[in-house]
C-alpha cells in the first residue's frame, strides 16, 4: 500500500485537488482576496481553492498537529522593503490566514482534519485513508522509472 511519502508532492496534490473541488465550496471572497501581504494580486488559477486544500491537508498530515500561525508562514512570501529606492531589503511576511483557516474548516466539516486542544490541528483516520488511498492511485499512473520500485 502506497503513502502519502511514495508518490512526489505535486502530482498528489494535483489528484487530491480533482477530488476536493466537488467537496468543498469555495467562498465567494475568494476571488477577491489575496493570499498574502506580499501579493499584488489575487491568484489566477481555477481551481485556487481545491489545490490550496490538498496542499493543506498534506501539510497537517506531514507535521500536525500544526496550528493556524505556523501553517500561514509556510505559505508566506518576501515583502519589497520600499517602492522609492528599493535600498531596503525584503522582509519575511505571512500567508493569509483567513484562507487557511476558512480552509481547515472545511476539512473540519468533511472530517478530514480535526482539532487537538490547544495543540492545532491533525489528520483524522479518514483524511489519512483519503491521502493513502489517492496516493496509491497516483503511483500507479505515473509513468516514471525512477519509481517503479515503489509499486
Amino acid at each position: 500500500m502506497a503513502t502519502m511519502y511514495d508518490v512526489p508532492a505535486d502530482d498528489l496534490i494535483e489528484a487530491l485537488a480533482e477530488d476536493l473541488e466537488d467537496r468543498l465550496d469555495e467562498p465567494e471572497w475568494s476571488q477577491f482576496a489575496k493570499t498574502g501581504v506580499d501579493r499584488e494580486l489575487p491568484p489566477e488559477q481555477e481551481d485556487f481553492w481545491a489545490t490550496r486544500a490538498a496542499s493543506l491537508l498534506r501539510k497537517v498530515a506531514d507535521r500536525g498537529p500544526v496550528g493556524v500561525e505556523r501553517l500561514s508562514t509556510e505559505y508566506g512570501g518576501g515583502k519589497a522593503g520600499t517602492n522609492r529606492y528599493r535600498v531596503a531589503p525584503d522582509r519575511r511576511t505571512d500567508g493569509s490566514k483567513n484562507v487557511i483557516r476558512t480552509i481547515l474548516q472545511q476539512l473540519e466539516e468533511e472530517d478530514l482534519v480535526e482539532t487537538a486542544e490547544g495543540e492545532g490541528r491533525r489528520i483524522t483516520p479518514a483524511g489519512r485513508s483519503l491521502l493513502d488511498d489517492t496516493a496509491g492511485e497516483v503511483l500507479e499512473e505515473l509513468d516514471r522509472p525512477e519509481l517503479e520500485r515503489y509499486a
